[in-house]
């Protein structure tokens, strides 16, 4: 085994337990705030759209486009179903929520799950090929884009309804 590889599977253990963490404290009541919702409704369609401009620059627009687009709205589907089943809350403390923990930790998961492969890939065979642009890939990034981007622009709804009711 060489020095990278020794490196690397010394670090698997930090890695998994930042995603750990990270997907834990996702799953749980957040605080709701409406910069961060904004920042999401922005940069992930800001960002499917940088790799829809990518895919077509290589000349695979078809597959790829039609990967992000149904990802996209796959995403967008459990985004709206996520905000039915989203506990809200406005307390004195401030405004809250609890997004399903089911749909947050499955596409923590697959994307997960496609980046461990395509690291795996990379390691075994020393593909260093366009996969950032492959259907799959493209799927698994559209829907986690179009999610978090319907989910964020729900919670901005929900704020400014909540804030109408309430007279503030």
């Amino acid at each position: 085994m060489n020095a990278p590889t020794i490196v690397f599977i010394a670090l698997l253990p930090l890695i998994a337990w930042r995603l750990y963490s990270r997907v834990r404290r996702l799953v749980g009541r957040q605080r709701s705030r409406a910069w961060r919702h904004w920042t999401a409704a922005v940069l992930f369609p800001l960002l499917a759209m940088l790799l829809a401009f990518g895919a077509a620059a290589r000349g695979d627009a078809t597959g790829a486009l039609a990967a992000l687009t149904g990802g996209s709205a796959l995403g967008i589907a459990l985004a709206v179903g996520g905000l039915r089943l989203t506990r809200f809350e406005r307390t004195a403390e401030g405004w809250f929520y609890t997004p399903s923990a089911h749909i947050g930790i499955a596409l923590s998961v697959l994307l997960v799950g496609r980046i461990a492969w395509r690291v795996l890939e990379v390691r075994t065979r020393g593909s260093t090929g366009h996969d950032a642009s492959s259907p799959l890939t493209l799927a698994i990034f559209g829907t986690v884009a179009g999610y978090y981007a319907a989910y964020a622009i729900g919670l901005l709804r929900w704020r400014a309804r909540a804030a109408k009711e309430s007279g503030g």
